[in-house]
């Protein structure tokens, strides 16, 4: 019953900006953490960045810290990633997933959305 769907990828120069949104269906995203991961071609999903329910903690992964910021809008109708100073290796399809905190969010998930394909390339 939980469906996301992200927005936003785009074909990008390195150096440049994306912001992405993560949105659900018909409802509010007020109850859940949200985190965003990220599959490069012929590789694993990995996490990006996370936002706590409350929206009072983010985290992020070190490859992104000071370059990717996770935030909610004020009626927790999305959640959105920021993303600036792009690098080649940024490249790939983006997904966002929901859980009750974000020590579990993306675990044990299997109801991913399309995705969003963000490529960063000269």
């Amino acid at each position: 019953q939980l469906q996301l769907v992200e927005s936003g990828g785009g074909l990008v120069q390195p150096g440049g900006s994306l912001r992405l949104s993560c949105a659900g269906s018909g409802f509010t995203l007020d109850y859940y953490a949200i985190g965003w991961f990220r599959q490069a071609p012929g590789k694993e999903r990995e996490g990006v960045a996370c936002i706590s329910s409350s929206g009072g903690s983010t985290y992020y992964a070190d490859s992104v810290k000071g370059r990717f910021t996770i935030s909610r809008d004020n009626a927790e109708i999305a959640v959105y990633l920021q993303m600036d100073s792009l690098k080649p290796e940024d490249t790939g399809v983006y997904y966002c997933a929901a859980d009750w905190e974000c020590s579990s969010v993306g675990v044990k998930y299997d109801n991913w959305g399309q995705g969003t394909q963000v490529t960063v390339s000269s």
